[in-house]
């Protein structure tokens, strides 16, 4: 895995900003993360701002990496429990996202995280693995994973989502 210094453009197009849902309207939401990973639709604005990326997708799956950087420490200098948080729920999300078919949206009900060990300033890249669970027609459970590079667990977390028509599809 290559390493992304926070702050850089993360994904092929480098630009920034939200799905166009007039564009997604008509694609399942694998497809649309794919577009996202390929540059072809933006990255979300959460990845520059906190450091890491959408790195794979498979149905039911999604792969983050994140290199945490001096901007994400606490006061006593390990990274903030909050970013391992964020990382963790977007790739929650994404495994669920992963499973929408056209005309789909979600959001998040609840989500629990468990942090095992500290994220340090020199640990490094980590990536961060979700899994749906369970897919019903309306609630989404997920579970992910968060490891540094020789696979020590740092975090683990589960989420409920909810599913419900996208707005005008």
């Amino acid at each position: 895995m290559s390493e992304m210094n926070p702050g850089s453009r993360p994904y092929p197009s480098g630009e920034i900003g939200v799905l166009p849902l007039a564009r997604i309207r008509d694609m399942d939401g694998l497809s649309q993360l794919e577009a996202v990973i390929a540059g072809t639709f933006p990255a979300p604005p959460i990845a520059r701002t906190l450091g890491f990326m959408l790195r794979e997708v498979e149905p039911g799956r999604a792969l983050f990496a994140g290199l945490p950087g001096f901007d994400h420490l606490n006061p006593l200098g390990t990274v903030h429990g909050g970013w391992a948080a964020t990382l963790l729920d977007s790739a929650l999300g994404c495994a669920v996202h992963t499973t929408l078919k056209v005309g789909e949206a979600y959001t998040t009900i609840e989500f629990k995280v468990n942090l095992v060990r500290p994220l340090l300033p020199d640990t490094g890249e980590v990536v961060c693995e979700g899994r749906i669970v369970h897919r019903g027609a309306r609630i989404a459970t997920s579970e992910a994973s968060l490891r540094g590079a020789d696979g020590r667990l740092y975090a683990h977390g589960s989420e409920t989502c909810m599913i419900f028509p996208m707005k005008g599809a």
